[in-house]
């Protein structure tokens, strides 16, 4: 553990949070009074202006898990669970079951008590010290920031600690997941107007802001794409706030051109975790990506995922030569222990393997995600300025660009207009999907969704959080269903709607974690209980 501590002093050469920062994942059921201390009361003295940029560089990193520190709780939220449940990956190691719908209490624990130790107090120290001295972009920026996280989390589990985190008491209540969006919004209109109020201004926070350098303009724009990725959220729970939520995000100015992306850099430092855990060869790439990528002659394969070991050309598509395998999620046991899936199936692309690099930096939000946010508003009839298959074609434009692209697809055929649709991955597994990348004007509303979300499923990659949230709200892309699952209560056909509350609440914050599910959640602690926004 002194080895931890010494760590992350070399990482953030700042003792800030020492007494969270220095607790092992292995130990973290027996913390919760420092968990739920103001964090406040655990700084170091004599914090000031030139010390804090640190401290926001960190509360930045924690809950987007880059770091030496991250990679573990990385492994445990992202890649076990959240890029399975995306289908992006499917998991290739005999003895993780979380692709066959089994939700592992102590993963969940890890990833659960990694972001309320490590990366919760942090945030909630940079927002409550930039409102006490003054730091009025500062405290916008936090804010932003706090509910990016938070979404993150809430997310996952639902009903969560949130208003009272940091109470000083032994027990910190949930707040209802419709109450938290609520205060999402609320809180985005207090730094929205905090930044309009500083337009043009550049933060003192400069490279320590590790997504804009403090470029204020670029944070409203980020503020604002948030705004509209949560209205769309609740479009299904909530349509008159949601109408109204997208159209005032898009009215004050959204993320509309990449040089505006919103990524967290990397450095060898501050690590993308894949770079780490791609070494450990526990994914390949699923069956859904090859039969989407490869029938709709899609450039990004190139980018996302490196050409398999062991190609089969038996399945390509006529002039085409796909050296990108996937592989069904939901394998058995028996067949990951038999089978050589890490050379059958691609690895991820050539960045995010590199041992000891610092891999590509990390998406918060990019231009191509929120064109499709507004394409679906604009199928709703809100005013998103511009139609639904103009926004449609915006988003696959910005996506292709943003990777190096033109919008021709790997035969140079116009992208946008062609009637590629997914293809086999095999004689034995069909397409996933029949629609085309062409917008398909005559199509119904509900046709023309699937084809906004399947192309915004490509162009979130690799944020498989959002992904399988989207998963969950609009129940697209279509997608091959599991070939085996370990959970009675999840069918083949089905995906996991949230994760359990984990041990650490059940065994310190009881009386909260049973509240929760009583009066808060609306049904069981289990992976079938739809969260609040989830009424599709």
């Amino acid at each position: 553990m002194d080895q931890k501590i010494k760590n992350m002093q070399m990482n953030i050469r700042y003792i800030l949070l020492g007494s969270i920062l220095s607790l092992s994942l292995l130990s973290c059921t027996d913390h919760f009074d420092e968990l739920n201390t103001d964090p406040k009361n655990l700084t170091v003295d004599k914090l000031d202006q030139t010390s804090y940029p640190l401290i926001v560089a960190n509360a930045m990193y924690a809950p987007i898990h880059l770091g030496s520190e991250a990679n573990g709780p990385f492994q445990l939220a992202h890649s076990l669970f959240a890029d399975v449940y995306a289908n992006y990956f499917a998991s290739t190691h005999p003895n993780f079951p979380s692709d066959q719908f089994t939700l592992v209490g102590r993963w969940l624990n890890g990833a659960y008590t990694w972001f309320y130790e490590n990366a919760a107090p942090q945030i909630k120290y940079a927002e409550d010290f930039a409102i006490e001295n003054g730091y009025d972009v500062e405290n916008a920026i936090m804010k932003t920031w706090r509910v990016y996280a938070y979404h993150r989390i809430t997310d996952f589990w639902g009903p969560i600690p949130y208003k009272n985190f940091g109470n000083g008491e032994k027990s910190v209540p949930y707040n209802s997941q419709e109450e938290i969006y609520d205060d999402f919004f609320t809180t985005l209109d207090a730094a929205v107007a905090i930044l309009k109020s500083n337009a043009g201004e550049t933060s003192f926070l400069g490279s320590k802001d590790i997504i804009y350098g403090g470029n204020v303009d670029q944070w409203l724009k980020l503020a604002n794409s948030l705004r509209l990725r949560l209205a769309m959220r609740i479009k299904y729970a909530d349509p008159a706030r949601s109408k109204t939520e997208a159209e005032k995000a898009y009215q004050d100015g959204v993320i509309e051109h990449n040089i505006d992306n919103a990524f967290a850099t990397t450095s060898t430092d501050w690590g993308n975790s894949y770079n780490v855990i791609s070494q450990w060869g526990e994914y390949r790439m699923s069956a859904d990506m090859e039969s989407i990528l490869k029938g709709y002659k899609d450039p990004r394969a190139q980018k996302y995922f490196s050409e398999a070991s062991s190609p089969d050309p038996s399945d390509d598509p006529a002039g085409l030569t796909f050296n990108y395998e996937g592989m069904r999620n939901g394998q058995s046991k028996s067949d990951r222990q038999a089978i050589a899936f890490n050379s059958l199936a691609s690895d991820m692309a050539g960045p995010y393997i590199e041992a000891g690099g610092a891999g590509p930096d990390w998406p918060i939000m990019r231009a191509a995600e929120t064109y499709f946010l507004r394409a679906e508003g604009a199928l709703e009839g809100w005013n998103m300025g511009g139609s639904a298959a103009e926004l449609y074609e915006g988003g696959i434009a910005a996506s292709m660009d943003e990777n190096g692209y033109t919008d021709q697809n790997l035969l140079n055929e116009d992208y946008l207009s062609a009637t590629s649709i997914p293809v086999s991955i095999d004689a034995d597994n069909p397409p996933v999907s029949t629609v085309p990348t062409m917008w398909e004007s005559s199509a119904d509303p509900e046709r023309q969704l699937e084809q906004i979300i399947t192309q915004k499923w490509i162009a979130l990659y690799p944020d498989s959080w959002e992904a399988w949230a989207e998963r969950r709200r609009t129940s697209y892309p279509v997608l091959y269903p599991r070939l085996t699952t370990e959970n009675e209560l999840i069918d083949v056909n089905s995906i996991p709607r949230r994760v359990p509350y984990v041990s650490t609440e059940y065994d310190t914050n009881r009386d909260a974690v049973d509240d929760a599910i009583q009066n808060m959640l609306g049904g069981a602690d289990n992976g079938t209980t739809k969260l609040w926004w989830d009424k599709k």
